[in-house]
């Protein structure tokens, strides 16, 4: 079976403009860059040819990635249908129970993780941790290092 990928409608969409960026503009100008550096004559030494047709590797790449990860992707709803249950695309606020801490997580794709920004794939341990529990439960998460205990205070 064919893995999807969840995406934001925001996440989607930029992925289609990069899409049409590449094909568009990025191609053309490394198309333009081999023909440029064939015109220096013999392609055996040329570096600048060599690093052109790299160039272009790279993006004929990256256009696959995309067109892949966008033919195999579902929109995920930032509304939820139950606001009550952790579910991918909402925002989750959680209590470190080792430190008294708050944190604010917003739970997403693989495709859209940044965990810097607190963006929480819902593929990673913690992710998995916390998709269909509700407020007031409490999760645990082992780790190398021991268990990590978290309570869920409130769902975005």
């Amino acid at each position: 079976m064919q893995k999807l990928y969840k995406l934001t409608k925001e996440r989607h969409c930029a992925l289609r403009e990069e899409l049409v960026y590449l094909k568009t503009v990025r191609e053309k100008e490394v198309a333009d860059q081999i023909k440029e550096a064939r015109a220096f004559g013999d392609l055996s030494e040329n570096s600048e040819y060599d690093e052109a047709k790299n160039e272009q590797g790279k993006v004929f790449s990256r256009i696959a990635e995309l067109e892949h990860i966008i033919a195999h992707s579902i929109i995920i709803e930032t509304e939820q249908k139950d606001k009550g249950t952790v579910t991918t695309g909402c925002r989750v606020i959680v209590e470190d129970l080792d430190f008294n801490e708050r944190e604010e997580y917003i739970i997403v794709g693989s495709q859209e993780a940044d965990p810097a920004k607190m963006r929480i794939s819902d593929e990673s341990p913690f992710g998995k941790a916390l998709i269909g529990h509700k407020v007031g439960d409490d999760i645990f998460i082992d780790v190398p290092a021991g268990r990590i205990s978290y309570r869920i205070l409130e769902i975005n």
